[in-house]
């Protein structure tokens, strides 16, 4: 799961932050990136704390925050949703947003359906063995 740190000049890589969310982030040394995202200020990071994504951006190399705001869009939001990455990050937050009586409404959710493919599988076994 290893993914190379390539930045090239107008490429610039999405890149994923446990604390924050994604950001954009320009290779300064061989250690360390410059990372900016819009609900973030812009500065230095290490490599190891980055998680890097296969999303880029063609943007210009050290860009101003108006152009990072204007390239990051909706289109980087609609491919990280798309990611299942992003969506299982999603889940996650909405899970922990859950009160308890979501969570029995979940639970009672949970064993409807399971029922519900026990009864289909029933069916087939049934059918096979005639």
């Amino acid at each position: 799961l290893w993914r190379t740190v390539l930045l090239l000049p107008f490429k610039l890589i999405t890149v994923f932050l446990h604390e924050t969310s994604h950001a954009i982030a320009c290779k300064l040394t061989c250690g360390h990136a410059l990372v900016d995202a819009p609900d973030m200020v812009r500065g230095q990071m290490n490599f190891k704390r980055l998680t890097l994504t296969d999303i880029t951006i063609d943007i210009p190399r050290v860009p101003k925050n108006k152009w990072v705001d204007r390239s990051y869009g909706e289109d980087v939001k609609n491919k990280w949703e798309s990611n299942s990455w992003g969506r299982k990050l999603i889940v996650q937050k909405r899970r922990a947003s859950l009160n308890d009586f979501d969570r029995f409404k979940l639970m009672l959710a949970k064993i409807k359906r399971s029922g519900v493919i026990k009864q289909e599988l029933a069916k087939l076994k049934k059918e096979n063995a005639s």
